[in-house]
């Protein structure tokens, strides 16, 4: 029983982690520009991305009694291993995203506007719009839109599984905060403009997650 209990533990913590990584690297690209993240807004972040994931972990869960073991298995398994795989080419996604961005016409960020959203995913950097250097609550908001996009399916997929949906709401709270500050204070410290993409981590950890429902 006590081993049963570590292993859920232990998933809930891969699947919260794996989806934390984004906020890391957002950390880390307002780090080495010397962007200031003020807790209130990592709070901000932390809370709307640990609340989308919640959310769809328990519609998940609500939906689960009323499909067979054997579509729920099969479904979640696919939605872990397809967004794994869009992770691991995640690089190449968003720079499919900056490519169609009009860089001679200003953006109007707006809270219904997905484009926008789809821009500060692929450039986290772009959510200071007005160049203080520094994010304020509206504009945590607008990241946090962002970052919790991946959170919506991996979510929905995890809870159709024996994964424990209070847990890994419980860890994303955790790594959410953690994985953000340590990233911009990485990126502070080397103050370098050099892309520090983890995506790829983020697609393995899935798509072990998705393989590891067979077993």
């Amino acid at each position: 029983m006590m081993h049963f209990a570590l292993l859920a533990i232990l998933e809930a913590a891969l699947l919260a982690a794996s989806l934390s990584l984004d906020a890391f690297t957002a950390g880390f690209a307002y780090g080495a520009n010397k962007t200031k993240l003020p807790m209130l807004s990592v709070q901000i972040i932390n809370l709307i991305c640990s609340g989308v994931t919640g959310i769809s972990l328990f519609v998940g869960v609500l939906i689960k009694p009323y499909l067979p073991q054997r579509v729920t298995l099969a479904v979640s398994f696919a939605v872990l291993l397809l967004i794994g795989l869009a992770k691991l080419l995640d690089s190449v996604t968003k720079s499919v995203i900056r490519k169609h961005r009009d860089i001679n016409r200003k953006i109007s960020a707006s809270f219904f506007n997905f484009k926008f959203v789809l821009h500060v995913y692929a450039n986290p950097e772009l959510a200071d719009i007005d160049a203080s250097k520094s994010i304020s609550p509206k504009e945590a908001v607008l990241l946090a839109l962002a970052l919790s996009l991946d959170g919506i399916a991996v979510g929905l997929g995890a809870a159709l599984t024996n994964v424990n949906a209070v847990a890994v709401l419980l860890c994303s709270l955790v790594t959410n905060t953690i994985f953000m500050i340590f990233g911009r204070y990485l990126g502070h410290k080397l103050a370098s403009k050099t892309s520090f993409d983890l995506s790829w981590l983020s697609g393995a950890v899935l798509i072990g997650l998705a393989i590891s429902k067979f077993f």
